[in-house]
């Protein structure tokens, strides 16, 4: 059984749309999405679905500025006027919370994909502590000077131009390469997945069609430069099992590069059980990828091997 609600948003405005996706058998386990960037998470409908049917309450939120949690356009790809990042990591935590008085005691997964594998990098340094495991999906990696000279344009552009402001400029530098290894292509987002319904139906709605605010992207780069930060990486629980997944031709990952620096990073922090998978023809969204029924096998077995 599939069901929405809403609930109070820690910028103190906002109701942060969230679906939940109900097993008719008895709970094993939780696991909750957080989805990327310009998304929503009832993309996610099919994965959930599957996971629901093998005994998993399944539950996630669409961010601040993404998805139903939206109720003006001019919102979309904006978090909040103060400590964004800090908000929309607190709304994560507060669907957990209000997750597991519904069903204490059991064994409680999240997964993170892409601008969501950001946000759950730097949710398990903050709230780590309880979880049965945490699955980073398509994620990526940045150096230090990267993310402090992103940091440093973006908050300029917000002083200069406002919070809502779109800079092409930004948009280009975060996202404009992502399709190059894939032309001459079919679609500006053909770097998302091979299956072309998929990305056909990504190109045709408005949620998924936005440019990000630079307040926005300020929090994002933000929140990256605290995820990789070795006294935040210090405070995972070393006992945590963590599954870090990607396509093999993702560029969000450099084709494997990232997701592999973020694997070593945790393993050189002493964390005991570290597994790296990639999938070598899939792009970015394995979850929608043309063997996404081989993806979500191996997902329910990791998550199935750590309950």
């Amino acid at each position: 059984m599939k069901q929405e609600f809403y609930y109070p948003s820690k910028d103190g405005l906002t109701q942060i749309h969230a679906i939940e996706w109900i097993p008719e058998k008895e709970v094993r386990g939780v696991l909750q999405i957080a989805h990327g960037m310009v998304e929503f998470i009832d993309r996610y409908d099919l994965f959930a679905s599957f996971m629901a049917s093998h005994g998993f309450y399944v539950v996630g939120n669409d961010h601040l500025g993404h998805g139903k949690s939206v109720t003006d356009e001019s919102r979309l790809g904006y978090f909040a006027k103060q400590d964004g990042n800090a908000c929309v990591i607190g709304d994560m935590q507060q669907l957990r919370e209000d997750t597991q008085k519904k069903y204490p005691g059991v064994p409680y997964f999240i997964l993170g994909h892409s601008m969501g594998s950001f946000l759950t990098r730097q949710y398990i340094e903050i709230y780590g502590k309880g979880l049965a495991g945490a699955i980073i999906m398509g994620t990526g990696y940045q150096s230090a000077a990267t993310l402090i000279a992103a940091i440093g344009l973006s908050g300029m552009l917000r002083k200069i131009k406002g919070d809502y402001h779109r800079s092409s400029m930004i948009n280009n530098m975060a996202l404009g390469s992502y399709n190059k290894a894939f032309e001459p292509a079919r679609t500006k987002n053909d770097w998302l997945c091979k299956d072309e319904a998929i990305v056909d139906a990504y190109e045709a709605n408005p949620l998924n069609q936005f440019v990000f605010t630079v307040n926005g992207y300020n929090n994002l780069f933000r929140g990256l430069r605290f995820a990789e930060k070795q006294k935040n990486l210090d405070k995972i629980p070393k006992d945590l099992p963590i599954l870090v997944v990607s396509g093999g031709n993702d560029p969000v990952g450099e084709n494997g590069k990232g997701p592999r620096l973020v694997a070593e990073s945790y393993k050189k922090t002493g964390i005991q059980n570290v597994t790296l998978k990639l999938y070598p023809d899939d792009r970015h969204e394995i979850l929608n990828e043309l063997d996404k029924k081989t993806v979500y096998q191996d997902l329910l077995q990791w998550i199935e091997g750590n309950l």
